[in-house]
């Protein structure tokens, strides 16, 4: 909802570049995949779309990134819900109560992404504009090894 089904047609104007996505009916790869993806191939910069509620199923993949000094950019589109839940409750005609409400949120506590990679080893920011995001995704992308961009979209 957040970094999957409506960012590829996007990418149709972008630089010649390989996409890789999930077939579906599980979330929280993101993390391990751009891994899997910068070790196969350590010549190109990998960047990671990630949503913040998906990414907490991966998340040691980012101290992987870190030993192993992996090129990847990590963007984790932090909007404090689980939203693919959310819609897929919603997609079979639930209506989300106070409980399942409450079972989504994840701002209580809210995930401090900066914090959870700096103790996996990979140096972070935090950012809340499209201009912000902008000078934190040049800079990430000019340099080599893990990054991680928290993007608060709430």
């Amino acid at each position: 909802m957040t970094s999957g089904r409506a960012l590829f047609a996007p990418t149709f104007d972008a630089a010649p570049n390989d996409w890789l996505q999930n077939t579906g009916g599980a979330i929280g790869h993101g993390f391990g995949c751009a891994t899997g993806a910068a070790v196969a191939c350590p010549d190109r910069k990998v960047v990671c779309l990630q949503a913040d509620g998906a990414g907490m199923y991966s998340l040691q993949a980012l101290w992987t990134q870190a030993r192993e000094k992996l090129d990847v950019v990590n963007v984790v589109f932090a909007n404090r819900i689980y939203k693919i839940l959310h819609g897929e409750l919603v997609s079979v005609g639930a209506q989300p109560g106070k409980a399942s409400n409450e079972l989504f949120d994840l701002a209580r506590p809210a995930l401090d992404w900066v914090k959870l990679a700096g103790g996996m080893g990979v140096e972070a920011v935090r950012v809340n504009t499209l201009e912000g995001f902008a000078d934190a995704f040049k800079s990430a992308c000019s340099r080599r090894g893990p990054f991680l961009i928290e993007f608060d979209i709430t």
